[in-house]
C-alpha cells in the first residue's frame, strides 16, 4: 500500500529485472514490511504471500501495485483482493483457504521483526550487498550499487 513502494515498482523494478535478474547476475529477495498505518497493507501481504505459496508472488504483486488506487482507501479490501486473484494464474480456492487460515501471517510477522531488528524504519528499503538504499531510488542508484557489488566479486580461474 506504500505509495513509494509503488513508485519504485512502477519506475525501477522492471528495469532491474530485465538487466540484472533475467540475465542471471542477481537475485531479488522480498521481505514483508506491512506498515501499520496502511490499513490494507497486511491483507495485501497475505494475498501476495499466499500467491507466493503457489509460485505466483510476482504476478500478484504486479496486480496489487497496478490496482493500488482502487483498493488503498477501502475500509476492507479483502473482497477486492479476492476478485483480483480471479484474474491471475492461481488456484483461487487454495489461495482463499491460505488467506482465511492466516497461513502466511507467521512468515510475514517474522519478516517484519527481522527488518525492525536490522534497523529498517521505512519502506521501501533495499540492501545491495551490505549497502542500504532507502526510498524509491531511481534505477541509476541501483545500477551503481549492483555494479559495484558485482565488480567486487572474486573472479574464478578458468
Amino acid at each position: 500500500q506504500c505509495p513509494f513502494c509503488k513508485r519504485w515498482h512502477d519506475e525501477t523494478a522492471g528495469r532491474i529485472d530485465r538487466e540484472y535478474v533475467r540475465t542471471g547476475k542477481v537475485r531479488v529477495a522480498y521481505l514483508n514490511y506491512p506498515i501499520s498505518s496502511h490499513r490494507n497493507a497486511r491483507p495485501a501481504h497475505d494475498f501476495a504471500m499466499c500467491a507466493a505459496e503457489q509460485g505466483k508472488f510476482w504476478p500478484m504483486a504486479d496486480a496489487l501495485f497496478a490496482t493500488q488506487e482502487r483498493w488503498k482507501d477501502r475500509g476492507d479490501a479483502l473482497a477486492y483482493f479476492d476478485s483480483l486473484s480471479g484474474t491471475l494464474p492461481v488456484d483461487r480456492k487454495r489461495l482463499q483457504a491460505c488467506v482465511e487460515e492466516g497461513a502466511m501471517r507467521p512468515l510475514i510477522q517474522a519478516d517484519l521483526e527481522r527488518a525492525v531488528q536490522r534497523g529498517i524504519g521505512s519502506t521501501p528499503t533495499f540492501f545491495v550487498g551490505s549497502r542500504a538504499l532507502v526510498g524509491a531510488q531511481p534505477f541509476e542508484a541501483f545500477k551503481d550499487a549492483i555494479d559495484r557489488e558485482l565488480a567486487a566479486l572474486p573472479t574464478l580461474p578458468r
